[in-house]
């Protein structure tokens, strides 16, 4: 509906990504299988159910925003780029949630002319969902109630670094990482890492191996309100509406 406000769309994503985490959590407490896509990357029970209800949501609140979603594209359904789609991952981190861990997310952002203007990402484990957006404040809502969230300026003793648990391992983190200052080096799964440089938990991102486009819209508009950066390695920005809705590596910053 052309009458809703970027506001209103924030918060019909930001509902819908609480309710999401919610299927999850009642999923993970009963227990699921896993199964292996064509990809070899795993899905469950957990993914498709919190996408049906994204889904469903989504299109029946503004039927004129096309939405692509990840287990949708897995099962051949390609969508298309328009000048505004909403990007969906209903369980980022499916590796984390099937080892029993806790770094997963439920990621629902809305792209605007190539850029991510808005997103909402639930952390089920943790019970925290963060908003954000473009003329829209980066807030953590917990169970402490509603705070507003920022990057932060890093320490003297140097940067604290969150990296891939996936990619821990590439040869390539030391290299980039080169002649910083770094005081603290973490390797953790799924889109939390976004969240922690928003609040300024931590400073600093590298994304050296592969990506898709709705594992990153939503957490780079929450950490652009927060005062952050999302780029590629060359400074430029991370956009979408790529083909293969595939991103190359990039970098995610506090205030550096």
């Amino acid at each position: 509906m052309n009458t809703y406000t970027d506001a209103d769309l924030l918060a019909l994503a930001a509902r819908l990504a609480d309710e999401a985490a919610e299927i999850i959590r009642t999923i993970r407490a009963r227990g699921f299988e896993t199964l292996t896509k064509t990809d070899s990357s795993p899905v469950t029970e957990a993914d498709h159910a919190a996408e049906a209800h994204i889904l469903k949501g989504l299109r029946a609140a503004v039927p004129g925003i096309p939405v692509i979603a990840e287990e949708e594209v897995a099962s051949g359904l390609r969508g298309a780029v328009s000048e505004a789609y909403w990007l969906v991952d209903p369980l980022d981190g499916t590796r984390e949630f099937a080892a029993g861990r806790d770094d997963f997310t439920v990621n629902i952002g809305l792209v605007r002319n190539g850029r991510a203007v808005l997103g909402a990402m639930a952390l089920p484990a943790y019970h925290q969902l963060y908003t954000g957006g473009v003329n829209l404040p980066a807030q953590r809502r917990d169970n402490n109630g509603l705070t507003s969230i920022h990057t932060r300026t890093p320490p003297a003793e140097g940067l604290s670094v969150l990296a891939s648990r996936h990619y821990g391992d590439d040869p390539r983190l030391a290299e980039y990482l080169g002649e910083r200052r770094i005081a603290s080096v973490g390797n953790i799964g799924s889109a939390v890492k976004f969240a922690r440089v928003a609040e300024g938990v931590v400073d600093f991102y590298p994304r050296l191996g592969p990506t898709m486009e709705w594992d990153t819209a939503a957490p780079q508009a929450i950490v652009e309100a927060a005062g952050g950066h999302v780029t590629l390695l060359d400074g430029s920005p991370l956009l979408y509406g790529k083909p293969d809705w595939k991103n190359p590596p990039f970098v995610c910053t506090g205030q550096l």
